[in-house]
């Protein structure tokens, strides 16, 4: 195998391609990232058994092959090289010869041989989507996806395709994050993809994409993404029925400036951390909301004057996932719903339906 290309473009690849690439694998080879040499084609992959990202670049093939190296050193190699041109050249043992201006390297590679095949699958359907929409709508949910393995289904989000609509759902027990857009699909299909790849996928989308292909087979999903490909397993089982869960009553509501209400839950967050946590308590009556926290370090009050309509009620919280649900809104102002002491917390846009959060409420201690 013998090419040359542009530094910066390999360097872009190898690092996006790398984050697919296990640190410790029973597999050396998957430890390293797998280069293909044809038709004028360079092809770059990473892959973990779980999660798959490929890329082409442009690049002068003057010897087709393939070899695997190293992700690691390869890219350590690269990011360092002084020049824009570099020279890649392996040989039947196996060596690799980076060239690049007055710099070269010798590195031992391993045979393509050794590097697991990524899935290929049949399309059973696809969906295009603008992609700021599709990386917004990941950014707002997938924060509400569980990392308890004892609930597979529940490390990922779902996807759910009907009616024109695309909806994301993430839930792990605690909160819950809907996130609903308007797209030209026909289609009515529903699939849960791994947290994991969707953070890979956020990475990969810049400012300069337009839209993002998603192929969806039995098992596994693609997401095309200008030269890139993350191709993942699908998580399969039951998903929770989330309309289910919605609470439906409107005993409190209240529309609140989003940055106002951060700002209080922050400076009651001071006083936790994550050897002492205690719940921030909540106090919904008339025209304020009086907040209060107190823990083994301290106590803070703070209170907020906003019109409240509907029955006073008296609620505690986890500061994070209040924090997080509000942080995820991306709207000035969220309209929040309560239905006593003990049902979920409804956060929703003032107007529309754009995006549903849920944080279900702790069990406060009585104060004497």
């Amino acid at each position: 195998m013998k090419f040359s290309c542009l530094r910066t473009d390999l360097v872009s690849a190898v690092s996006n391609v790398s984050r697919a690439v296990s640190s410790k694998a029973s597999i050396p080879a998957l430890e390293g990232v797998l280069i293909k040499a044809y038709n004028n084609s360079l092809n770059i992959s990473g892959y973990n058994l779980e999660i798959g990202i490929t890329t082409d670049v442009e690049a002068t093939i003057k010897q087709e092959g393939e070899i695997v190296l190293s992700a690691r050193l390869f890219l350590d190699i690269v990011r360092r090289l002084p020049e824009e041109i570099v020279m890649i050249e392996t040989d039947d043992r196996m060596v690799t010869y980076i060239t690049c201006g007055k710099v070269d390297y010798q590195i031992v590679g391993m045979s393509s041989v050794e590097y697991p095949d990524l899935p290929t699958f049949q399309q059973t359907d696809g969906i295009t989507v603008n992609a700021k929409v599709l990386r917004d709508m990941i950014r707002q949910t997938v924060y509400a996806v569980s990392d308890n393995n004892s609930k597979p289904i529940y490390t990922g989000s779902l996807f759910e395709i009907s009616e024109g609509v695309l909806r994301i759902v993430a839930i792990d027990g605690f909160r819950m994050a809907i996130r609903s857009e308007n797209v030209d699909s026909e289609s009515n299909t529903s699939f849960v993809v791994p947290g994991k790849t969707q953070l890979e996928v956020l990475k990969l989308i810049t400012d300069d994409e337009e839209n993002v292909e998603i192929i969806v087979g039995q098992r596994h999903i693609t997401f095309k993404i200008n030269s890139y490909k993350v191709i993942s397993r699908l998580i399969e089982g039951t998903f929770l029925d989330y309309k289910s869960t919605i609470p439906t009553g409107e005993k409190t509501e209240l529309v609140i400036n989003t940055r106002m209400m951060i700002d209080s839950v922050e400076r009651m967050s001071l006083l936790n951390s994550e050897r002492i946590q205690s719940p921030v308590r909540c106090k919904f009556n008339e025209n304020e909301i009086r907040m209060s926290c107190a823990s083994a370090v301290g106590r803070a009050n703070d209170v907020i004057n906003v019109p409240i309509i509907g029955e006073s009620v008296e609620i505690g919280f986890n500061n994070r996932y209040m924090l997080e649900a509000l942080k995820n809104t991306d709207t000035d102002e969220v309209k929040m719903v309560l239905n006593g002491a003990v049902s979920p917390i409804v956060i929703k846009p003032v107007k529309g339906d754009s995006f549903l959060s849920i944080v279900v409420p702790v069990r406060l201690a009585n104060e004497g």
